[in-house]
C-alpha cells in the first residue's frame, strides 16, 4: 500500500468530517450509501494492492465515497493535476484529473469558473457496462470504479460512453487507464493525492452526500458539468457566487451553457464560434482517426444486406435466380473478401490487436461484445454457407441451410447491436433513430447494388431481378433521406451538444455536407428513372454506383467526425481538441511539456514484439524500424 508518513499533515488525513446534520443512508439518486452489509461475503476483504493483504481500518470503508469540489475556491493552479500525475506516474499527455474552465460576462462583470474533474465513480458506471473486455470493476470498498489496463485491448468505447472524459486512451500505449480514487491511500487513512495537494482547499473527499466542514452546499451540477441522469456521478459541488446567464467554453467546442430561468439549471446550447462560412475540409473528413470504423461498418452492412437478399430468394422469386445462377459463387466470394477486409481494419484499429479475443468477455452487458459475437456468427455462417455451396448433394444442401440460418441469426443480432452501441447518451449526435436508419439504408443500397452489378457483369440480370433490386436501392435511398431530414430537424431544436454537431456539419464541413445531399438526390433520380423504364443500362448503373457509394462514404465520415461528446470543458491549450490537432499538424506535439503526442501505439507494439525475439539480426532490424516509427 501507499507508505504513510508519521507526520502526515492534518489536511491529508481521511476523515468524514460532518456538519451537525446526521449522515444519510441513501444518496440523492435513491441508491444506498452503504455498499454492502456486514454479513456480505465481500465484507472485510483485502484489496490486495501490490499483493499487500492488509485491510484498511476506516469505519466507512463500505460506504460510497466521492469528491467534493468548491468552485468558489479553485484558482486553477493545476496542483491537483500535477499531484495525480506524479502519484500515478503518468506521462505528460495523460491526466486522470483535469482543470478546465468556463467564462461569462464582460468587463467589469467578467467571471471565470474553474472546474477540476476526474472520475466520478458513478452509481451506474456506463464505462463498466460498455467495456467489452470487463476491464472495469465497481468495488464495495469506497464504491470505487477501478480499471485494469492489462485487461483492456484499447477499443476506446469507454471513452465514448463516459460523459466526463474520465477514461484516458493513451495514443502511444494503445490502452485505457483512469483515476483509481487512490484506494491505496484511502486504505491507510489518507485522502487522494489530488485532494491533499489542493492549494485553495477547493477539493475534498469523503462519504457521498456528507457535506464537509465549513461548507454550505452539496449541489449535483454547476455550469459546464454534463447531465447527472446518465450515470449518477458521486461528486458534489459548492458555488455560492451567481454565474452569468451564459457561460462559454474557451476550447474548440461550439457550445455554451445557458441558464434556464425557470429551473435555474444550465443547459448546453449552440455557440457558433466559427461563423457561417461553408468549407470542404476533406482532408480532415476523409482522414479521420475513425476511418477503420467507417470501413468496418460500410463493408459489414453491405455484406449483411446482400446476403439477406440472397436468402430472401426463398420467398421472392426474382432473387431466387441469383441463388441458382452464375452470380452466386462470385457474390459469396466477394462478400467474404469484404467481411475479411472490414474485420481486419477494425481489429488493427485496436490499441492491442493481439488481445482481440477479449471482445467476447462482457456479453452480459456490453453492446460491443454482443456486436462482436453477432458479426462473428454471421461471418462464420457466411463462410460455411459459401463452402457448402461448392457441393451439390443433399447433405451439403442441409449443411448450407444450417450455416445460412447461423448467418441470418448473426446478421440480425450483429446489426441490431451495431446500432445499439451508438445510442450513447453522452453523444447526442448519435443518440437518434437516424443511426439505425442510415445503417439499414447502407445495407439496402449497397447490398442490392453489389448483387445488381455482379449480375449485370455476368449477364444474369433479368428484368424481374433488375426491378426487385432497384426497388430495394430506392427504398434505401428514401430511408436515408427521411432519416437525414428527421435528424436535422431534431438537432436544430436540441438543447444539447447535438445542435453544435449539426452546426459544424453544415459549416466547417458544409460543402461536403451539401455535396452529399445533392449526390443523394442524384442517386434517387437515377434509381427512380431506371425503375420507371425498367432499365439495366450499364452506364446508368455505373452512375448510380458512383453516386451511392460517394453518398455512403460522405455520410459515414460525417457521422464520425462531427460528433461532439458531453465532456467537461477544457482550457485554451489543455484538453482542447482544436489545440491537439493544431499541435500535431505544426510539430508542436514534439514538445512533451504541451501534453500532446502523435498517435503511434504501433511503436509500442514493436517494443512488445522486441522482447520475444532472440535473433540478433532480427533485433537490429526491428530496432531500426522502431526508431523510424518513434520519429
Amino acid at each position: 500500500m501507499f507508505p504513510k508518513r508519521h507526520n502526515e499533515p492534518g489536511y491529508a488525513l481521511l476523515s468524514d468530517a460532518l456538519n451537525a446534520t446526521p449522515a444519510k443512508t441513501v444518496n440523492r439518486y435513491g441508491t444506498p450509501i452503504q455498499t454492502v452489509k456486514a454479513d456480505d461475503k465481500r465484507y472485510n476483504q483485502s484489496l490486495n494492492i501490490n499483493n499487500d493483504q492488509g485491510i484498511g481500518e476506516n469505519p466507512d470503508r463500505y460506504k460510497q465515497h466521492g469528491f467534493y469540489f468548491n468552485a468558489d475556491n479553485c484558482i486553477a493552479c493545476h496542483a491537483c493535476e500535477a499531484a495525480c500525475s506524479e502519484k500515478n506516474d503518468n506521462p505528460a499527455h495523460i491526466a486522470f484529473r483535469s482543470v478546465g474552465f468556463v467564462e461569462g460576462g464582460t468587463y467589469p462583470a467578467y467571471q471565470r469558473l474553474n472546474i477540476s474533474m476526474a472520475c466520478n465513480h458513478c452509481d451506474d458506471p456506463v464505462c463498466l457496462k460498455g467495456c467489452p473486455t470487463r476491464a472495469y470493476t465497481k468495488f464495495a470498498e469506497y464504491g470505487a470504479v477501478l480499471q485494469d489496463p492489462d485487461i483492456c485491448f484499447g477499443c476506446g468505447y469507454c471513452t465514448w460512453v463516459c460523459p466526463y472524459n474520465a477514461p484516458q486512451l493513451d495514443p502511444v500505449k494503445g490502452q485505457v487507464s483512469k483515476c483509481n480514487m487512490c484506494v491505496d491511500r484511502l486504505e491507510v487513512g489518507l485522502k487522494p493525492a489530488c485532494v491533499a495537494a489542493c492549494l485553495g482547499n477547493a477539493l475534498d473527499f469523503g462519504v457521498t452526500e456528507n457535506i464537509p466542514q465549513n461548507r454550505s452546499q452539496a449541489k449535483a451540477e454547476i455550469p459546464g458539468f454534463p447531465r447527472t441522469d446518465i450515470t449518477h456521478p458521486n461528486i458534489r459541488f459548492q458555488q455560492t457566487r451567481t454565474s452569468q446567464r451564459d457561460m462559454t467554453r474557451v476550447d474548440q467546442a461550439d457550445v455554451k451553457y445557458h441558464r434556464d430561468e425557470i429551473s435555474g439549471q444550465y443547459k448546453p446550447v449552440l455557440d457558433p464560434k466559427h461563423g457561417k462560412q461553408r468549407t470542404w475540409n476533406l482532408n480532415k473528413l476523409l482522414g479521420s482517426h475513425e476511418n477503420a470504423h467507417i470501413a468496418f461498418t460500410l463493408s459489414v452492412q453491405t455484406v449483411m444486406g446482400a446476403f439477406l437478399m440472397l436468402l430472401s430468394g426463398v420467398w421472392l422469386a426474382p432473387l431466387a435466380t441469383l441463388k441458382s445462377g452464375p452470380a452466386l459463387l462470385p457474390a459469396l466470394g466477394l462478400m467474404l473478401l469484404m467481411m475479411g477486409f472490414g474485420l481486419f481494419k477494425l481489429n488493427m484499429h485496436l490499441g492491442k490487436p493481439h488481445r482481440f479475443y477479449r471482445g467476447f468477455y462482457n456479453l452480459r452487458h456490453s453492446p460491443v461484445s454482443r456486436e462482436i459475437a453477432g458479426v462473428s456468427a454471421f461471418f462464420g455462417g457466411l463462410l460455411g454457407y459459401s463452402f457448402f455451396a461448392l457441393f451439390d448433394s443433399t447433405v451439403a444442401q442441409l449443411l448450407q441451410n444450417l450455416f445460412g440460418l447461423l448467418a441470418l441469426t448473426g446478421a440480425v443480432l450483429g446489426g441490431y447491436f451495431m446500432y445499439k452501441l451508438y445510442r450513447i447518451e453522452a453523444r447526442p449526435f448519435w443518440n437518434h433513430w437516424y443511426t439505425g436508419a442510415t445503417f439499414a439504408a447502407t445495407a439496402l443500397v449497397l447490398g442490392a447494388l453489389l448483387l445488381a452489378l455482379l449480375a449485370l457483369l455476368l449477364n444474369a440480370l433479368t428484368p424481374a431481378l433488375n426491378t426487385t433490386l432497384l426497388l430495394l436501392i430506392s427504398a434505401g435511398l428514401v430511408l436515408e433521406t427521411v432519416g437525414l431530414l428527421g435528424h436535422a430537424r431534431s438537432l436544430q431544436a436540441a438543447a444539447s451538444e447535438g445542435a453544435a454537431s449539426f452546426y459544424q456539419q453544415t459549416t466547417f464541413y458544409g460543402k461536403a455536407y451539401w455535396s452529399r445531399n445533392l449526390l443523394l438526390a442524384l442517386a434517387l433520380l437515377i434509381a427512380g428513372s431506371m425503375l420507371f423504364f425498367n432499365s439495366h443500362n450499364s452506364i446508368a448503373y455505373g452512375l448510380l454506383a458512383v453516386s451511392a457509394i460517394a453518398v455512403n462514404i460522405l455520410s459515414r465520415s460525417l457521422f464520425y467526425v462531427v460528433v461532439i461528446p458531453t465532456t467537461m470543458p477544457g482550457a485554451f491549450f489543455w484538453k482542447n481538441a482544436g489545440f491537439v490537432e493544431h499541435a500535431r499538424e505544426t510539430g508542436l506535439a514534439d514538445m512533451p511539456q504541451l501534453g500532446v503526442v502523435y498517435e503511434r501505439h504501433h511503436a509500442f507494439k514493436l517494443d512488445e514484439l522486441w522482447e520475444t525475439i532472440t535473433t540478433t539480426s532480427m533485433k537490429q532490424k526491428l530496432d531500426q524500424l522502431r526508431r523510424v516509427f518513434s520519429g
